[in-house]
């Protein structure tokens, strides 16, 4: 089963990154955070199973 990572601007998605397991998905998204919110303007990230639901998502204004 394939992770989708969605990074998400102000304005929408920024990028999107696919990894074959869930927790490397999750922890990538986590220690990413702060820099892609200094360097790209993110301010909230979400991780998507294969069928689109969300199993990990993280927000900060």
């Amino acid at each position: 089963m394939a992770f989708t990572v969605i990074w998400y601007g102000r304005q929408g998605i920024v990028d999107k990154e696919t990894f074959d397991a869930e927790k490397t998905a999750k922890d990538h998204a986590i220690s990413m955070f702060q820099t892609r919110k200094g360097d790209d303007g993110i301010v909230a990230v979400e991780v998507r199973n294969d069928n689109g639901a969300v199993v990990f998502s993280h927000a900060e204004s």
